[in-house]
């Protein structure tokens, strides 16, 4: 039987051809296949051979993946052929390597990865014809210098001879993905919603130099692309977001039909233009960011390091593919970025928080705190302000409970919305404002501005960090407490972290009810610990006054947890009844809550001001069956 392995994230493949029917994998060069890493065990696994089958015996300490099976030390699973086993860091596959699938996703990141070492050898040319520096003297981005920069990529290209007959194979499958990504970047310049050209209006290299471009070639490709487009059936799309899914997903399916379409002059021509536009990106912009940045379906991004970059889509973390040419350039990417909004990183500040025009949140980090080199994580603000009325068609709350929450924040409730990092707490708060009557005038209060809210009588209010003297820095704390005095009919807080909790919970006491803010926690009934924690860096009060205080302040909280696949779920809905009178804790009920792992359900409980929504007309008691009347 043949094994062939790898190291995660490198293309180069090993094989052993292993006789008799039980193979041992480990660390020790003693075993059938050896694993040269700390985080494989001495001898790992045992993969014997029964019948159409393949039965895996985890050995060791650290778990393994069995396709998309998770097997712990100790248990067994059992596996076809070519099937994929994950022994961090390497993956395997066993039989022959005819047998062996190489996925979609596997050999897009092994093409960008060929097409990112092409950049590092073209840019290097670039440096030595242009006499830039890395980057900090790079030019404006103006046409003239563009274009200048454009006819260097074409020369250096015919220096390093990409396009050569020896290239002729890797040059066409390369040619399917430069078209894919041609494609999604038109559908977002298409797009017509302000909100999707905030990052790019940043820099000025999103456009072409007419004297580059070839009208032969342009036509060919605009006719190529709508041919794409009526295959996918794109024009049925409701949105781009959906428009880009199923590019992403379909693309490889209908690429057949192109290819015998791409001659050579046009392969060239594409390849070129996408290169261009890269080396653009790297020098005016940012970098193989730019994309994902503009991208709808893309809602994180993490830079872990130069040759990796990760993005989050639907909730799934998942390599990009993309990565930077080196760390110097990471850094001065990075430094360009908090640049463009007035922050600044280097060796004296190596760690900012920023926010970009857009609201998408950025932290970045550099050497000497990040060991192994820049790291950046960019929180993408979403494209299209959610409402209610998505979260139900999404499946992160159902309709009963929608309605409920609806006409608490009418009623004047103090809401507080809980949550791990990423579940989808600073959404919850901006759909759960929108209902707030527009007549009521609101003050908002943030690290960074991410709420956008819908009423016209907003005054938002952002913290600001010490300037580099180390004075004039305003918490949270200090805006809470100046909020206080700008008669707000609410307080919203995007998140408490400090000893603003305290200030927070006392201006929901003292006439500003319906109040919102969030916090991080682990369920419901551990914020009561959480906010203890958080009013303790205030002050030292005593546990029965901060529990008192919490009772009196908060009348729900709305709990939102990340499933294992990825989606966003309400998972519970409590009231905070009161402090028992025997413990001293604060008591919190569900009113509704996540069960059987299928949907958020009434318990039956009724809340204590239930009386209250009725009597105003804003509930109805059939609310706890309304899912069920639904279905």
């Amino acid at each position: 039987m043949k094994v062939w392995y790898n190291k995660i994230n490198e293309s180069r493949r090993f094989v052993v051809d292993v006789s008799g029917t039980e193979v041992s994998v480990g660390r020790d060069p003693g075993n059938d296949v050896s694993l040269p890493s700390p985080l494989v065990s001495r001898r790992h696994a045992v993969i014997r051979i029964g019948g159409d089958q393949l039965l895996l015996e985890n050995l060791g300490l650290n778990s393994c993946l069995v396709g998309d099976e998770e097997v712990l030390g100790g248990q067994t699973a059992a596996f076809a052929p070519g099937a994929k086993v994950r022994i961090w860091p390497y993956t395997l596959s066993f039989e022959a390597e005819a047998s062996t699938v190489v996925t979609r996703d596997e050999l897009e990141a092994h093409l960008r990865s060929i097409v990112a070492d092409l950049e590092l050898r073209i840019h290097r040319k670039l440096l030595d014809r242009l006499e830039l520096y890395e980057y900090d003297d790079a030019p404006v981005a103006d046409s003239e210098n563009i274009l200048m920069l454009e006819n260097n990529v074409e020369d250096a290209c015919r220096e390093l001879d990409v396009f050569g007959s020896h290239n002729e194979a890797l040059i066409e499958e390369i040619t399917g993905l430069t078209l894919h990504d041609h494609l999604i970047n038109q559908i977002v310049m298409e797009t017509n919603t302000d909100e999707y050209f905030d990052l790019a209006a940043l820099t000025s290299n999103e456009f072409d130099v007419p004297a580059t471009l070839v009208p032969e070639r342009e036509t060919e490709l605009h006719g190529m692309l709508q041919f794409v487009r009526e295959q996918l059936k794109l024009d049925q799309c409701r949105d781009a977001s959906e428009q880009i899914t199923r590019v992403e997903k379909q693309f490889n399916d209908i690429f057949h039909l192109v290819r015998p379409h791409l001659h050579n002059e046009l392969r060239r021509y594409l390849i070129l233009r996408t290169l261009k536009k890269d080396l653009k990106d790297t020098v005016f912009g940012f970098g193989p960011l730019q994309d994902l940045l503009r991208a709808p379906t893309v809602t994180e991004i993490m830079v872990v390091a130069s040759d990796r970059i990760y993005v989050e889509r639907d909730g799934i973390i998942e390599r990009s593919g993309r990565r930077f040419i080196s760390d110097e350039v990471t850094e001065s990417i990075i430094e360009r970025i908090v640049a463009q909004v007035g922050r600044r990183v280097d060796k004296s500040q190596p760690l900012v928080d920023a926010r970009l025009p857009d609201g998408s949140r950025v932290n970045a980090i550099i050497p000497p705190l990040a060991v192994t080199g820049p790291c950046l994580t960019i929180r993408k603000f979403p494209a299209q302000r959610l409402t209610m009325d998505d979260l139900i068609e999404l499946g992160s709350i159902g309709r009963a409970a929608a309605t409920f929450l609806r006409a608490c924040v009418i009623d004047r409730r103090s809401i507080l919305v809980s949550g791990g990092t990423g579940t989808g707490k600073t959404t919850m708060l901006n759909v759960l404002s929108s209902f707030i009557p527009f007549k009521e005038r609101i003050v908002s209060i943030e690290d960074t501005s991410e709420l956008r809210l819908h009423q016209e009588h907003v005054v938002s209010l952002e913290s600001k960090p010490p300037n580099i003297e180390g004075t004039g820095e305003y918490t949270i704390r200090d805006l809470v407490r100046n909020a206080l005095r700008m008669r707000p009919d609410r307080v919203i807080v995007g998140e408490v972290r400090g000893g603003e909790a305290l200030d927070m919970v006392q201006a929901m006491n003292t006439g500003h009810d319906g109040s919102m803010t969030s916090v991080h926690a682990n369920s419901a009934e551990e914020v009561t610990e959480r906010l203890e924690v958080l009013i303790l860096m205030a002050a030292e009060l005593p546990i029965t006054s901060i529990h008192r205080q919490i009772a009196s302040a908060l009348d729900l909280i709305v709990h939102i947890a990340r499933l294992p696949g990825g989606e966003r779920v309400v998972t519970q809905i409590s009231e905070v009844t009161g402090v028992d009178p025997q413990t001293k804790d604060v008591l919190v009920t569900d009113i509704f809550n996540y069960r059987n792992g299928v949907s958020l359900q009434p318990t039956g409980y009724l809340p204590s001001f239930v009386d209250s929504l009725v009597s105003k007309e804003l509930l109805e008691l059939e609310f706890l069956y309304g899912d069920r009347q639904a279905e």
